[in-house]
């Protein structure tokens, strides 16, 4: 009989143990709801989410401050580091004082316990309920650490109010991190949670005042501080009303994950002293009409945003203030142009200086015009880089193929052009299309980085020389003045002054700046140059300066080349003066030089229509065979849709063509017809019937030209 009550004994024990291993939810506050946290990469509180059940509850962090450690042991616990979760002189004492009290004036809770309490949510305080805390407090024991248990009770316990946790509670009623709380913070975050509802900082003073000193008091005693500092803590005023929480980056903080913590990449005092910039520069060009501005800065060295503003100068109440527009799809203007010479360039679609046409066109119906509305009639490609020239820009996409372009923005991290490469057409290189600031400014900065999908170090390094070359805002050279900060940027303004771009790029730093308003309508004269440009280069002074800046001579794996100086293709036969180039690889395979014939630089005559106001040295030669006269509108194969007036007559079409010789008389016909004569200037109005035309010029000398056209219905 002994054997077996023995045996059931065991049993029951082992039970009882088995239970008692099991008794302990894994997670103790899996279903409780957390503030969404963002720090700077310092560490620094750059805003933050109220949680989905309104309580301002930080997700819990590994470390406990020291000071609030012991201050909250002094005052909730002092055996907390040599008991099992259960104290039982605490137990005793609380025993005692309730009887003598008449009433429960003492709980007799330890830290540990109070940690499962806070779990349990809002159980009713019971004897049993009391005894079940024990059990799991002991159990609690075994599972962590004395300070993990701290960690758990300071993330979780309630400060009064909607404000849970320790983190919550000193930002709300101190303005600062628990790191940085003086003695006497630390010990009025300690008492506060022993009766959350009653002892709020706004309200019962004075007993909250008593119990703190008593603890700085106990502090002193002690040990954990000394007269000196307890002297200076209790005179100390108490904390009043909450305090707004920080608020930087607070487009950015909207991204982070909800209901988490996140160490971003953000450096505090750029963030903050770009904020600043950027809203001062805000409210000077809302008197102008422009009510938005954003900015993004990315380290170069490892690809992290360091600063995030994705509407400037919050506190101006104005329609679309809280839309991020760093994140916003806009029109892109120019600010493209980049990466389709640096991908041509590294195909051999061009060389660096290779001339592009700047002559009038009409591809399809799209009829690209420059900004200053002027024809160059052939321009550098660099230049045209530089001087953001659009109607070359033109001519290089349709070289380098539109469906190439369009592939290699995806592939540069640039999410919003959906459609397909036909629905943007030749458009796309001028703002056809729609990108965000964000994944802009992380393109040009993984360029800078070699990241991009543009590989060739030698297209790199050309692109970034010639980006060094645009104008700046304050017409400073930054080669001859010291003071001046040195950039390769672009600037972009989309159709109607609805966006203006700059992105600014040093070895070190990328800067993306947009300006417009979040509506979309547009204002006279904002343009990247004079909105964005400005303020890209506000925020670079307020940037480290770069040590180093980018290679003075292209490097990596390349070529030399033989380059026509004129035109900057190949160098052919007849080209002089040829200069070696070291190039991308692909510059083998480029064509050579079209412009030299007997030695004579020599352009195609719409081209040299244009190109000779801006080039008096230039001779040309009207003696060349095969190309005296060129049609500049329309292009061959062009479809042309006529213009109807108010009272539906057609209007038709103005015919163009360039002649080397400008007192030339050209005989025009239309399908074999004669319709008129030109002189001067060679420029002839029709307006054939839908279908396929021909239209035919001869000159005095007999010479012609023909092009073949289709009239749209």
């Amino acid at each position: 009989m002994k054997r077996r009550k023995g045996t059931i004994l065991i049993i029951i024990t082992g039970v009882l143990a088995g239970l008692w291993l099991i008794c302990l939810p894994r997670d103790l506050f899996k279903n409780v709801p957390y503030s969404t946290v963002v720090e700077s990469a310092e560490g620094e509180l750059l805003g933050a989410r109220i949680a989905d059940d309104q309580q301002w509850r930080f997700p819990p962090s590994d470390t406990v401050p020291d000071r609030y450690k012991r201050a909250l042991i002094q005052f909730e616990d002092r055996h907390f580091r040599y008991h099992p979760g259960v104290d039982p002189l605490a137990i005793f004492r609380s025993v005692r004082d309730n009887i003598r009290a008449g009433h429960v004036v003492s709980g007799g809770s330890t830290i540990t316990m109070q940690v499962i309490r806070l779990s349990r949510g809002k159980e009713r305080r019971t004897l049993y309920q009391k005894i079940i805390e024990a059990v799991l407090a002991t159990r609690l024991e075994l599972r962590l650490s004395k300070d993990e248990i701290l960690a758990l009770y300071a993330a979780h316990a309630p400060f009064g109010g909607n404000v849970v946790g320790l983190e919550a509670a000193s930002w709300r009623y101190f303005g600062a991190s628990a790191e940085n709380l003086t003695w006497a913070e630390a010990a009025t975050l300690a008492v506060l949670p022993n009766s959350p509802s009653s002892m709020h900082p706004g309200k019962n003073r004075d007993d909250l005042l008593l119990k703190r000193n008593r603890l700085l008091e106990r502090l002193l005693e002690h040990g954990d501080i000394d007269m000196d500092t307890y002297g200076s803590a209790v005179e100390e005023p108490l904390p009043g009303a909450p305090l707004p929480l920080p608020s930087l980056a607070s487009h950015y903080v909207e991204r982070c994950p909800k209901g988490k913590r996140t160490r971003t990449g953000i450096v505090y005092p750029f963030q903050k002293a770009i904020e600043e910039s950027a809203s001062r520069r805000s409210r000077e060009m809302a008197l102008e009409g422009i009510a938005d501005l954003a900015v993004v800065v990315m380290d170069n060295e490892n690809g992290e945003i360091v600063a995030y503003v994705g509407n400037a100068d919050g506190e101006r109440k104005r329609p679309g203030m809280d839309v991020d527009i760093a994140a916003s799809p806009r029109s892109t203007g120019s600010i493209l142009k980049p990466f389709l010479y640096a991908a041509a360039l590294e195909a051999g679609t061009i060389l660096p200086r290779t001339l592009l046409p700047d002559v009038p066109v009409n591809l399809g119906g799209f009829a690209p015009e420059n900004f200053d509305r002027q024809f160059y009639g052939a321009v550098h490609a660099d230049e045209a880089l530089a001087r953001s020239l659009n109607v070359p820009s033109v001519f290089l996409l349709r070289n380098y193929g539109i469906e190439k372009f369009h592939s290699l923005l995806g592939e540069c991290g640039m999410s919003t052009f959906t459609r397909g490469a036909s629905h943007y057409g030749l458009s796309l290189i001028l703002g056809g299309g729609e990108a965000r600031l964000d994944e802009v400014t992380k393109a040009y900065s993984d360029f800078v980085r070699g990241t991009s999908p543009i590989k060739d170090p030698v297209a790199r390094w050309y692109t970034l020389h010639a980006l060094e070359e645009v104008n700046r805002p304050d017409q400073l050279d930054w080669r001859l003045i010291r003071s001046v900060r040195k950039a390769a940027w672009k600037t972009g303004t989309s159709y109607g002054f609805r966006d203006a771009w700059a992105v600014g790029m040093t070895p070190r730093y990328t800067i993306g700046v947009w300006a417009g308003n979040a509506d979309g309508h547009g204002v006279p004269g904002l343009t990247g140059a004079r909105a964005a440009g400005p303020v890209l280069f506000d925020i670079l002074n307020l940037l480290p300066e770069a040590k180093l800046w980018f290679p003075e001579y292209p490097e990596g794996e390349g070529v030399y080349v033989e380059v026509c100086p004129d035109s900057g293709f190949p160098a052919g036969p007849e080209c002089p003066d040829a200069e070696s180039l070291f190039l991308p690889k692909a510059a083998r395979e480029a064509d050579t030089c079209p412009y030299h014939d007997g030695g004579e630089f020599t352009l195609t005559p719409a081209m040299e229509w244009y190109y000779k106001p801006h080039h008096p040295e230039y001779r040309g030669a009207s003696s060349r065979q095969g190309a005296v006269m060129e049609f500049i509108y329309p292009a061959p194969g062009t479809t042309v849709f006529l213009p109807r007036q108010l009272g539906g007559s057609v209007e038709g079409a103005v015919f163009r063509l360039a002649h080397r010789r400008p007192g030339a008389t050209v005989w025009w016909h239309l399908d074999q017809s004669y319709v008129g004569e030109t002189r001067f200037i060679h420029e002839i109005r029709l307006a054939p019937s839908p279908g396929k035309h021909t239209v035919t010029a001869v000159d005095g000398d007999g010479a012609s030209v023909s092009v073949s056209f289709t009239v749209g219905e």
